[in-house]
């Protein structure tokens, strides 16, 4: 099984993804990891990415993803996938790999981000991430409003894990 956290900047991929992985006992990747250096220049200069500078980086995901069901290794994403699209990219197999969508209100989101130090994305690129952001209608909905560990014990049980 691959677990598939998304949602904007800020949501709380990269930490919930740490404390489920310590939850389950699974490896974790940050899509981060996957971003071409061009990728990274833009949004370091506050320059939204457009569908065409997430394709590689997606591909890129994909492979990983695809290399972990190959190989029947359990894992866990965090990756935007802000789009259906790019869902539909990254999803390699339907019954295998699950989206769990971190779901906050703008102002909580931009509040943690100007927490945030050492990260390369700009912080006023989020509204662009909300204008890019369609809803998935084939995850689970997860609210970021409580703890990591609250989180992470919230996914397990609507997994079933």
């Amino acid at each position: 099984m691959v677990i598939v956290l998304m949602g904007v900047a800020g949501s709380g991929k990269t930490t919930i993804g740490a404390a489920l992985a310590r939850r389950l006992g699974w490896p974790f990747r940050d899509a981060d990891e996957f971003h071409p250096g061009a990728n990274i220049a833009k949004m370091r200069r506050g320059i939204p990415l457009t569908d065409d500078d997430r394709r590689p980086w997606l591909e890129a995901i994909r492979a990983s993803i695809a290399q972990y069901l190959s190989a029947r290794e359990k894992v866990i994403f965090a990756c935007s996938a802000l789009k259906q699209i790019y869902r539909e990219l990254i999803e390699v197999d339907a019954e295998k790999v699950r989206f769990v969508y971190l779901k906050g209100p703008p102002a909580l989101i931009a509040e943690r981000l100007a927490q945030r130090r050492g990260h390369f994305f700009d912080p006023k690129l989020v509204q662009s991430q909300f204008d890019e952001l369609e809803e998935p209608q084939a995850a689970i909905d997860v609210d970021i409003s409580s703890s990591p560990e609250t989180i992470a014990d919230s996914i397990v049980a609507a997994l079933h894990l």
